[in-house]
């Protein structure tokens, strides 16, 4: 690879990875804004409030149209567990990432 070469393969990876910090940078600020909600739908999962609005489904005390997925134990505990998975790959690319440098 003769110096041209090498230098617009470099300035492409430059703006590759740039692209790329730059997209992380944006989704870590929705995803720091999104914990303030994880924590709330976490505190209703299992709640009293929870469980009476699962036997009000049960019931069929609920409009049939009403949206309700919330109401499963699967798709709150996807999330949850979800978030945790992201938090702990987080800490290790993160450790990865400073131990490289």
């Amino acid at each position: 690879m003769n110096r041209i070469e090498r230098i617009e393969a470099m300035e492409a990876l430059l703006n590759e990875t740039g692209d790329a910090v730059e997209a992380l940078a944006n989704a870590l600020e929705d995803y720091a804004e999104a914990q303030a909600k994880i924590r709330k739908l976490s505190k209703y999962y299992g709640s009293e409030s929870w469980h009476a609005d699962r036997d009000a489904d049960a019931e069929g005390r609920l409009p049939e149209d009403l949206p309700r997925g919330v109401l499963s134990e699967d798709l709150i505990y996807d999330v949850i567990i979800g978030n945790r998975d992201n938090a702990l790959r987080m800490l290790e690319l993160g450790t990865e990432i400073l131990k490289k440098l």
